[in-house]
């Protein structure tokens, strides 16, 4: 007995030895935390059971709950999650301390698993929580740490089973009390915001009289809601930085042109009406602050002083739109107060810090609320660029004003148009693709968009064209230098070739540059020269077209004497009147130009040289050569821009005007030395050219015999040298040549020539654009009486029946001209089903032309084509309603003739440059008496190289 006694005695020494404690594992300051420890989970249980419940409705319902009991939820979550990390952390050391050495060391083992567990969790919460001076915002690294956040929890419970299991006796009532409670909470809380969910507002219109603005309650709404940008920048600091720059940024009072347009639309407004309802119609875009506060409608509103003046366009103006309305433009967007999180508001400091890092932890619902898949379509953009003029703004009747969305998604560009002259290699689905740029950047948005490997986000910036804003208002060189560089090979300049005896069916020498020809003093002869849009997705230059200055520079040089000149810049800063202008030339109804971006009296365009995408003109200059002419002759030409004109800057800057110093831009330029008789160094009649780098030869004849094409399209005065420079384009070996002289031959109506060009084009290039060759087949076909083979295959166009066009994401369904085709050529079909015994095919032939016309109007609410033939269709149904309604859109739409006469006669009688220009073929006389530049002393030269998208100074004569 003594032994055994001695025995024991030994033992324990030897396990006090050991340092293994007899004491409860779990005792003192450990029994504290633990009880800290199963409170903190427990509730942390339950709210868990909450969030997940709502993540898998979310996922399984494709509905967004994450409403502000969602949010504060999840803040609960966040603030239990960082207060367990230390009494877990504390409780897990002591408690590892005292049962490390234990001998149940299935229990020990566990143990550790769970305590190891334990922290990867709460390490994975830390990763998500995006601290500010610990934040990881790479997908790459989020994904699998939100997985881990998700999963390990499970894996801790089963741990811990297992480790009580290994020790004392479980009580099973406990956790089973604990999960029902957490099941039952998820459950009651979820379906609480499922079933008790305010019926949603229809979107009402508020009082705004010449913006189709809508807010969901048709009220105003707190300008206070719409000016948080310092707030998003704390996060999106590279979006943010982009932003300052844009003219986004500088769209409303803050922006001197616009606000001078507008001041004066709100005067002639309150001058016509006693209120300034009229420039809603600028404000729905411009100035979406002080429109949606009411702010707006003050007719003493403080637009130097009131912040709303100055907001431009906010974060929130745009991704608080909750939907587009139409695509009819003019604003048709629904926006509401912005979505928020608890705190984010309030005026404590600390409260918005709470609430800035709650949006960092849980970034969904803030993403989810600004950035919803509609910012992403061409539609969203098109709500404000795109629009019209409604009778209320100015007292005549509707029409178009500016369209860069119908221009940009029926081009080549978007993939859409059947017919057009070029395409990319893939279609462009997007403005965002040209508009907002990928910046490398670390900001929480930035991902790795192009597979570069380089996380990246867009551009707010919105780079363009208009470098006369930043210099107006004293941005830094590279915000302009942003815009100079979108336009740097937008537009290329062709001297093409020269005409003998100064005519346009003159004796064409070209590509003047290879053909080794000679001029001869005291000969007349054109300069063709060759303006294409080359990547600019809508027409060149669309916006503010009637103010943009576009212009092709022209100088003629022997030596260094000056022989020709178009398109000088003169002292103050005014463009020679006579040159070539790539613009739209608007009239009020006066007959006076609209100069000064009056919108509410423009009345009709005198003429109309903008460029489609991927489309050319040809510019026509006259030059005799003088007699005494000796050595070469250079030819210079420039493509430049400079954002407004200075009509229209004088009027702006009033008695501060001292020039216009707006920045001119050289998109491109071109030179061509010729020889002439005359003797001298240089003759022998050899033909040189600058270093440039020339597209092919046969694109060369194809861009010319474009411009030739749409510039005789009204009168057919240049169809017949389209024909021959398409015809050297299918010389050369290339599709577009029969394709092209087809679509001249239809011009012309020379319809057997138009199907023997299709005919050779299918048999010799079959794989080039069949889809182009399908639409001018169902031209002719129309035009031979084969309607039922025209419908057909029209159809297959619109279903996009090609491989290839497919596979570079082409849809042409989207072509409204082919739909309306198709449409009119089921309604003659219908018309030819006479008699009763065809009443039903002719019904059925009705009613699908009527499908095909709302469909047009669906993706053009305004098209007077489509409202006219719908017109005729609806009362061959027998549906007079639908019929008369549809004549009253006609009349909406419909131009008036007979006033527009009135307006372009006045005009050009007063006007004789503008009356020059307004020729359906127009020759620019390089030798004009008096023209600017033309007998000035002799200066550089525009230069011996290509210069594109060069900032020029002076004269405005580039570099």
């Amino acid at each position: 007995m003594p032994d055994s006694t001695t025995e024991r005695i030994r033992m324990q020494k030897d396990r006090n030895a050991n340092n293994v404690s007899t004491r409860p594992v779990i005792g003192g300051v450990a029994a504290r935390l633990l009880v800290v420890v199963l409170v903190l989970f427990t509730v942390l249980a339950v709210n868990s059971a909450y969030l997940g419940a709502t993540t898998l409705f979310e996922y399984a319902s494709g509905e967004s709950r994450q409403d502000s009991f969602y949010l504060g939820m999840f803040l609960v979550h966040l603030v239990l999650g960082l207060l367990l990390i230390v009494p877990f952390l504390m409780f897990g050391g002591l408690h590892m301390r005292r049962a490390l050495h234990r001998s149940n060391r299935n229990a020990v083992r566990a143990g550790l698993a769970l305590f190891a567990s334990g922290i990867v969790v709460l390490a994975s919460g830390v990763v998500l929580t995006r601290f500010g001076f610990f934040e990881i915002d790479d997908p790459a690294l989020r994904g699998p740490a939100y997985w881990i956040h998700v999963v390990v929890p499970f894996v801790s419970v089963w741990l811990f089973v297992l480790h009580r299991l290994a020790g004392r006796r479980i009580r099973w009532s406990l956790g089973i009390v604990g999960a029902a409670l957490a099941a039952g909470f998820a459950a009651l809380t979820l379906a609480w915001q499922v079933f008790d969910v305010a019926p949603s507002e229809a979107p009402a219109r508020p009082a705004f009289k010449t913006t189709l603005v809508r807010t969901p309650g048709g009220g105003h709404l707190a300008a206070q809601a719409f000016m948080t940008d310092d707030f998003c920048a704390d996060c999106h600091a590279d979006i943010a930085a982009g932003w300052r720059q844009s003219s986004h940024r500088l769209s409303s009072f803050n922006n001197p042109f616009y606000s001078f347009s507008v001041q004066e639309t709100r005067k002639v407004s309150m001058q016509t009406t006693g209120t300034v309802a009229k420039a809603q119609f600028c404000a729905g875009c411009h100035d979406v602050v002080p429109l949606l506060s009411g702010a707006f409608d003050d007719p003493d509103y403080d637009i130097v002083n009131d912040p709303t003046a100055h907001a431009g366009l906010t974060c929130t103006s745009c991704h608080a739109i909750t939907q587009v309305n139409s695509v009819l433009g003019n604003a048709d967007y629904t926006i509401d107060t912005p979505v928020s999180y608890p705190f984010e508001r309030s005026a404590s400091p600390l409260l918005r810090a709470v609430a800035r890092q709650l949006i960092r932890a849980r970034p969904e619902h803030h993403k989810r609320g600004f950035l919803k898949p509609m910012h992403s379509t061409p539609a969203f953009c098109g709500g404000c660029h795109k629009a019209h003029l409604p009778q209320a703004v100015n007292d005549y009747k509707w029409l178009r004003a500016q369209n860069h969305y119908d221009s940009f998604m029926q081009s080549g560009v978007s993939g859409h148009r059947v017919d057009s002259f070029y395409y990319p290699t893939q279609a462009v689905v997007a403005c965002a693709k040209c508009h907002m740029p990928l910046q490398a950047s670390d900001d929480p948005a930035a991902r790795d968009f192009d597979d570069s490997g380089t996380r990246k986000v867009h551009s707010h910036q919105f780079p363009a064209a208009n470098t006369g804003l930043a210099h107006a208002v004293d941005l830094p060189a590279d915000a302009i230098a942003a815009h100079a560089k979108m336009l740097e090979g937008a537009a290329r300049i062709d001297i093409f070739g020269v005409r003998e005896a100064g005519e346009v069916d003159g004796e064409l020498h070209a590509p003047i540059d290879s053909a080794g020809y000679t001029l001869q003093p005291g000969r007349r002869y054109l300069v063709e020269a060759v303006v294409r849009n080359r990547r600019v997705g809508h027409h060149l230059t669309q916006g503010t077209s009637d103010s943009n200055e576009l212009w092709v520079d022209i100088d003629v040089r022997a030596g260094d004497r000056v022989i020709g000149r178009s398109g000088a810049v003169g002292s103050d800063g005014v463009v020679d009147p006579w040159a070539f202008f790539v613009n739209s030339y608007v009239l009020t109804r006066a007959g006076e130009r609209m100069d000064r971006r009056n919108g509410q009296d423009a009345f009709v365009a005198l003429y109309n040289h903008q460029i489609p995408p991927g489309a050319a003109a040809v510019v026509h200059y006259l030059i005799e050569v003088p007699d005494d002419v000796q050595g070469p002759i250079t030819i210079d030409a420039a493509l430049r821009y400079r954002k407004f004109d200075t009509t229209y800057l004088k009027y702006v800057q009033g008695e501060g005007f001292a020039g216009n110093d707006l920045p001119i831009v050289t998109l491109d330029a071109d030179r061509v030395v010729l020889g002439a008789s005359g003797g001298g160094s240089g003759d022998g009649g050899g033909t040189a050219t600058a270093d440039r780098n020339r597209p092919a030869l046969w694109e060369r004849w194809n861009d010319y015999g474009i411009g030739l094409l749409l510039s005789g399209e009204a009168q057919r005065s240049t169809l017949r040298q389209a024909e021959q420079a398409f015809r050297a384009v299918e010389a050369l070996g290339r599709g577009d040549g029969p394709l092209n002289l087809a679509r001249v031959y239809l011009k012309e109506g020379r319809i057997a020539d138009a199907v023997a060009a299709l005919q050779r084009a299918a048999v010799e290039y079959p794989a080039f654009r069949p889809w182009t060759r399908a639409w001018l087949t169902a031209q002719v076909d129309r035009e031979n009486g084969h309607l039922e083979q025209a419908s057909e295959t029209l159809r297959a166009l619109l279903d996009t029946r090609f491989d290839e066009a497919r596979l570079r994401g082409y849809d042409f369904g989207y072509d409204f001209r082919a739909r309306n085709l198709l449409g009119r050529t089921l309604y003659e079909r219908a018309r030819q089903a006479r008699g009763a015994a065809h009443a039903a095919q002719r019904t059925a032939l009705l009613q699908q032309a009527r499908v095909e016309f709302e469909k047009v109007l669906a993706q053009e609410p305004e098209d007077l084509n489509a409202h006219f033939n719908l017109a005729l269709v609806c009362a061959d149904l027998g549906d007079d309603d639908q019929a008369a309604a549809q004549r009253a859109l006609v009349d909406r739409y419909r131009p008036d003739d007979h006033a527009v006469e009135s307006a372009v006669a006045q005009h050009r009688r007063h006007n004789p440059a503008a009356d020059h220009a307004a020729e359906a073929v127009a020759i620019y006389d390089l030798q004009r008496p008096g023209a600017i530049g033309l007998a000035a002393p002799a200066v550089p030269s525009v230069g011996t190289h290509n210069v594109t998208a060069t900032l020029a100074t002076g004269d405005g004569r580039g570099s």
